[in-house]
C-alpha cells in the first residue's frame, strides 16, 4: 500500500507539474479548427469582450477558466450563425455592458462618457477667472509714491551704472 500511494504521489506531482506547464503556454486562439472567416470573426469578438476575471485583458488574450467558457460560447455562437451584435447582446445580458470594452453611450453611462469634458470644462472657467482676477490686481495696483529715500537710492543706482 505504501507503494501505491508513492506512485499515486508521483504521479499527481507529474500531473501538477503538467498542468502548470499547460497554463503557462498560451493556446492557440483557432483551437477550434474553424475556417479563415471564423477564425477572423472570432478573434475580433474575443478582442472587443472583457474577460470578467482579468478584468484589464480582452478574452482573446486571457487564458482564465472563465474566459475559455467565454470563448467557446461565442465561437458556439458563431457556429450557429448569430450576428455579431446578436452575441454581444446576449453577453451584455448575461454578464452586464462591463464585458464590453467599447460600451454604448447610454442615459445610465453619461456621466461616464461626458464627466471629463465637463470637467475639463469647469477647469478652464475656474482658471480664466483666476487669470482674470489676478490681472485686474495687477492693474489696480498702485505704485508707491517716491520719498526722499528712493529718490536718493535712485541716484545712486544711476551713478554706478555708468
Amino acid at each position: 500500500m505504501a507503494e501505491e500511494l508513492k506512485q499515486g504521489g508521483t504521479v499527481v506531482a507529474q500531473t501538477q507539474t503538467q498542468v502548470q506547464a499547460q497554463s503557462e503556454t498560451p493556446e492557440p486562439i483557432n483551437k477550434f479548427n474553424a475556417s479563415p472567416e471564423v477564425e477572423s470573426r472570432f478573434k475580433s469578438l474575443a478582442s472587443e469582450l472583457r474577460c470578467l476575471v482579468c478584468q484589464n485583458q480582452s478574452l482573446a488574450d486571457s487564458h482564465a477558466g472563465l474566459a475559455e467558457d467565454l470563448k467557446l460560447k461565442v465561437y458556439q455562437q458563431i457556429a450557429t450563425g448569430k450576428s455579431d451584435a446578436e452575441i454581444k447582446s446576449y453577453m451584455v445580458e448575461r454578464y452586464g455592458e462591463f464585458i464590453l470594452y467599447k460600451p454604448s453611450f447610454s442615459n445610465s453611462n453619461a456621466v461616464l462618457w461626458m464627466g471629463p469634458f465637463v470637467i475639463l470644462l469647469i477647469a478652464i472657467v475656474v482658471a480664466r477667472s483666476w487669470l482674470k482676477a489676478n490681472a485686474v490686481k495687477a492693474k489696480t495696483q498702485t505704485v508707491p509714491a517716491p520719498t526722499a529715500a528712493n529718490a536718493e537710492l535712485e541716484k545712486l543706482y544711476q551713478q554706478t551704472k555708468r
